[in-house]
């Protein structure tokens, strides 16, 4: 038997296998049902190996030891592996996050918190700068601000980026409201979208014409996108300098309370 050596490769990465076990499995779908001496002349894989491959295999689910002498084993059908092996990464992920949910209340948790506010305290605010790339990092460190926000935020973004975004910023929006905290949105794009994004949070939306995607608050911190909306990753800047973001506040408030939202236009 001949396996091509990208169809090898990639069931091996798809199905988290290692090089002799994917021969193997290979193997074994081929014949359906084969002694460790077939799957081994098929697979190419040493015989004295095979044993040991085909016996990991069944543990995982993808082979069957059928009943009976000459022992041997039964292939599972492809479908059958693919939903098993999504029942245990499901389950893997809940008992993860299940144990992630109870780690604050660690002591090793507290000294880690102890350790970051040591280290904080000894840095000049104007170095905490730092570049953020892909989505999952950029909503991470989003979230992050708008939780530690305490009297206002000014969100200055599309609306097409705010709906991309709105499940972060939706219920933090709704958050921040009930604790009093101020809330200034600057949108562009379409007028009829952004109105339904105004009754979403049930706040003013003011409209403006800059393409800019920025998100402050207390005049001391700014995330902002330092790359298109349609980019293949979307990257990003972090800044905590009260000067500069306190500064970029005023001149964002001053040109919408003049009511023109013609802000300066980003590439």
């Amino acid at each position: 038997m001949i396996m091509k050596p990208e169809l090898v490769k990639r069931i091996k990465e798809y199905f988290n296998l290692n090089i002799y076990e994917t021969k193997v499995w290979l193997a074994l779908l081929t014949k359906g049902i084969a002694s460790a001496r077939e799957v081994a002349d098929l697979s190419g894989v040493p015989r004295s190996r095979t044993y040991d491959v085909l016996e990991s295999l069944e543990k995982s689910g993808f082979a069957i030891t059928k009943i009976g002498k000459p022992v041997k084993y039964i292939a599972v059908k492809p479908t059958e592996v693919l939903e098993k092996m999504k029942a245990n990464t499901m389950n893997d992920a809940q008992e993860k996050v299940k144990s992630l949910s109870t780690l604050k209340d660690t002591q090793e948790y507290t000294e880690l918190e102890q350790l970051h506010k040591s280290s904080i305290s000894l840095v000049k605010s104007v170095d905490i700068t730092g570049s953020l790339k892909g989505r999952s990092n950029v909503l991470g460190r989003l979230r992050e601000l708008l939780e530690s926000a305490k009297n206002e935020v000014l969100i200055c973004t599309t609306v097409s980026d705010f709906e991309d975004k709105s499940r972060i910023l939706v219920p933090a929006l709704d958050k921040l409201a009930k604790n009093n905290v101020k809330i200034k949105l600057a949108l562009s794009g379409d007028s009829e979208n952004i109105r339904k994004v105004s009754s979403k949070i049930n706040a003013k939306v003011k409209t403006t014409d800059t393409n800019a995607r920025f998100f402050i608050t207390d005049k001391k911190e700014v995330l902002f996108m330092v790359t298109p909306e349609q980019a293949d990753e979307e990257m990003g800047v972090w800044l905590n300098s009260e000067f500069f973001t306190s500064s970029l506040t005023n001149i964002i408030d001053f040109s919408l309370k003049n009511g023109n939202g013609n802000l300066p236009q980003t590439k």
